[in-house]
C-alpha cells in the first residue's frame, strides 16, 4: 500500500550564514549540497541571516510552496533564536513542534575558527542530526489557560511601588504587600538625594499618596505572605495581614523586598556612638546631631572580602554624598575616605567626586592585604605612594558597609519556587536575556531584592518588571509549552524517583492509584524526570527515546 501524500516526509533545511559568524569559518556550499542528499529533505536554502525578516519570510513560504512538513534551521543557539523559528513555522501553517534547529554557529563555526575543513564537516553531522530527529518528530499541542488579570508586588519600597503603580496606571488591579508598618522602604532612613538635593519624603509621599488615590491598587501594610500556590497566570497567595489572614488571586509576582544594611558588629570598634554606618549618620543629619570636627570614611567594610565577595555598587556614592553634605554644613570638617578603588559611574557621580575634592575631601588608597585599623582615636593605614604608615585623628569613624539580602528572602524563594545567590540575593533567569525575570512563569523581580541599586535604577527595574508582568497579564488566555512530560500508569512503579528531580514540583504522586503524574502546566520540559526513571514510565514530548536514538545512529554512522 502506498503512502499518502501526508504521510510523506518532507524537510525543508535552511542554513545561515549568520553573516561572517558562520559563513567566514564553514564552507557554505559545501554544506547545502550535502544537506540536499539527506533523507527526506525536499528543499535547501543558504540565507545571510535567517533571522531577519527577510529569512523569517523566506521560512513561512517555502513552507506552503514546497508542501514542506518539518524545517531544520541550521544557525545559532536555540536559546536566543527557537521561539522565532517556531512562531515562523506557525505562521507558515506548520504545526510549531514541527521544528528542529541544528547550532552551527556556537557549538561548531565559533569553536572550530582555524579548522575550516574538520568545522565543515563537524557542521555535516550536525545537520543530519537535526534531519533524523525532524524526521521523527510529531505535532504536539498546547494547553489554553485562563487566568487572573491581577498583579501582586511583595515589597513597598521604591521599586515596588513604582512596579504597582505602573500596572495600576496599565488598568490592572494590584495588591502591594509590605511588612513594615508604612511604604518606602530604605527611602525613609535617607537624609538627603544627591544631585537633586531632594528630601527622600517627597518622593516617598508622592508615590505613596499616588497609591493610595488610586482605585486600582490595594496597599496592604503590616503584611507578610506566607503562601503561594498554581502558576503563572493562576496564582493563589496567602497572607497574615495585621494578624488576619487574607487570600488573593493574581495572574502575576513581582518580588521587590529591597534589602538591609549591614550592621558591622565586630569590626572596627563599631558601638552606634563614635563608629557609625552611614544609614546612621543619615539619621544624625535628620536629627541635627551631626558634632564631628575629624571624620574618617573607611569603604568596603564587611565586602569584597571573604564572606562578600560582592560589591554593594552604592556605597561610594553614598560615601561621597554624605562627605560633601559634612563640608557643606561645617566647611572646616576635615574628612578623609580610606578606599580601594572608587566605584562612580555616572557623569553626574564623577561629577560628585569632583565637587568633593574641590571641598576638601581627602582620599586616601589603601591595600586590602594591609587594611586601616582604629585604636578609639585615630586611623592607621599604610600608604602605598608615601611607602609608610599614617595616622589620621577620628572624632567620629564612619563605615561604608554593603547592602545585604533580607532575612526573609530564603523563605520567600523556597514559596515561590525561585532561586536565590550565594548571598541570598534573588537569581534572574538570564542576566542579559531576562534581567527581571526568574526561571519561573509570571513571577518577576526588582530592586534591591535583585542586587544592590541605586534610587533611578531601583525606579527603572520596577517599570520594567511591570511591563513583564502585563506581558502575562494583557493576555485573554495563556497556552502552555507542547514539550511537557508524561508518565505512563501502566508501567509506572510509584518509585518517586521523578518527584524528587522535578525543581518544578511539577510531578504528583497518586497514592490512591501508586503512581506519579505530571501536572502539564506547571512542567517546564526540562526532562529531568524522563532521564532519572528507572522503568523508563517518564517521557518528554519532542525528546523520546525514538528522535534520540535517531540522531545517535547518524552521529555513529560518520
Amino acid at each position: 500500500m502506498k503512502n499518502s501524500a501526508k504521510d510523506v516526509i518532507r524537510i525543508g533545511v535552511f542554513i545561515c550564514d549568520c553573516g561572517s559568524n558562520i559563513a567566514g569559518y564553514l564552507e557554505m556550499k559545501e554544506l547545502v549540497e550535502y544537506a540536499k542528499t539527506l533523507p527526506n529533505v525536499a528543499f535547501v536554502q543558504e540565507n545571510l541571516y535567517t533571522c531577519s525578516e527577510g529569512g523569517i519570510n523566506e521560512i513561512k513560504v517555502a513552507i506552503p510552496r514546497e508542501n514542506l512538513n518539518r524545517v531544520v534551521v541550521a544557525s545559532c543557539t536555540p536559546r536566543t533564536h527557537e521561539p522565532l523559528f517556531m512562531s515562523a513555522c506557525e505562521e507558515g501553517g506548520l504545526n510549531p513542534y514541527l521544528f528542529e534547529m541544528a547550532n552551527i554557529r556556537d557549538q561548531c563555526s565559533w569553536v572550530h575558527m582555524r579548522e575550516r575543513e574538520a568545522g565543515t564537516e563537524r557542521a555535516k553531522v550536525q545537520i543530519a542530526m537535526a534531519v533524523a530527529k525532524a524526521a521523527k518528530l510529531r505535532e504536539l499541542s498546547r494547553i489554553q489557560l485562563s487566568l487572573s488579570h491581577r498583579a501582586m508586588v511583595i515589597g513597598g519600597g521604591v521599586a515596588g511601588m513604582s512596579s504597582a503603580l505602573a500596572l495600576g496606571n496599565m488598568g490592572y488591579e494590584v495588591d502591594l504587600v509590605e511588612k513594615k508598618g508604612r511604604l518606602g522602604g530604605i527611602l525613609n532612613e535617607l537624609n538627603m538625594i544627591l544631585p537633586s538635593n531632594e528630601p527622600p519624603e517627597n518622593l516617598v509621599n508622592s508615590l505613596v499618596s499616588r497609591l493610595q488615590d488610586h482605585s486600582k491598587i490595594a496597599i496592604h501594610t503590616e503584611s507578610v505572605v506566607t503562601k503561594t500556590e498554581g502558576y503563572v497566570g493562576n496564582f493563589v497567595a496567602t497572607f497574615q495581614e495585621k494578624g488576619v489572614e487574607q487570600k488573593i488571586k493574581c495572574g502575576a509576582v513581582i518580588v521587590a523586598i529591597g534589602a538591609q544594611s549591614l550592621k558591622p558588629e565586630g569590626l572596627f570598634n563599631y558601638d552606634g556612638q563614635k563608629v557609625i554606618t552611614h544609614l546612621e549618620l543619615e539619621s544624625q543629619f535628620k536629627a541635627g546631631t551631626v558634632n564631628a570636627k575629624n571624620v574618617a570614611i573607611i569603604q568596603c567594610v564587611g565586602s569584597r572580602c571573604k564572606e562578600r565577595r560582592y560589591c554593594s555598587r552604592i556605597c561610594c556614592m553614598t560615601a561621597v554624598k554624605n562627605a560633601i553634605l559634612l563640608k557643606e554644613a561645617s566647611p572646616e570638617t576635615k574628612i578623609t575616605i580610606f578606599y580601594r578603588d572608587m566605584q562612580m559611574y555616572g557623569v553626574e557621580n564623577e561629577e560628585l567626586f569632583r565637587k568633593s575634592k574641590k571641598l576638601g575631601v581627602r582620599y586616601v588608597t589603601y591595600d586590602p592585604e594591609r587594611p586601616p585599623t582604629f585604636d578609639g582615636d585615630s586611623v592607621s593605614v599604610y600608604h602605598l605612594r608615601m611607602g609608610r604608615d599614617i595616622v589620621t585623628p577620628v572624632d567620629l569613624l564612619v563605615l561604608s558597609t554593603p547592602l545585604i539580602a533580607q532575612d526573609d528572602a530564603s523563605e520567600i524563594s523556597t514559596m515561590l519556587k525561585v532561586p536565590i545567590n550565594e548571598n541570598g540575593f534573588f537569581l534572574e533567569g538570564h542576566v542579559k536575556l531576562k534581567p527581571l525575570d526568574f526561571a519561573t512563569d509570571g513571577v518577576y523581580l526588582c530592586g534591591n531584592a535583585r542586587f544592590p541599586s541605586t534610587i533611578r535604577e531601583a525606579i527603572s527595574q520596577g517599570l520594567g518588571a511591570a511591563s513583564r508582568a502585563a506581558g502575562i497579564l494583557s493576555k485573554e488566555a495563556l497556552f502552555t509549552s507542547g514539550i511537557v512530560a508524561d508518565i505512563n500508569p501502566d508501567t509506572c512503579c510509584g518509585c518517586l524517583g521523578c518527584v524528587q528531580v522535578c525543581p518544578y514540583g511539577a510531578i504528583n504522586f497518586i497514592e490512591n492509584r501508586g503512581v506519579c503524574q505530571v501536572n502539564k502546566v506547571l512542567c517546564k520540559g526540562c526532562g529531568g524526570c524522563a532521564a532519572t526513571c528507572p522503568s523508563g514510565s517518564a517521557r518528554l514530548d519532542g525528546f523520546s527515546n525514538q528522535q534520540l536514538y535517531a540522531q545517535i545512529e547518524q552521529a555513529m554512522a560518520v
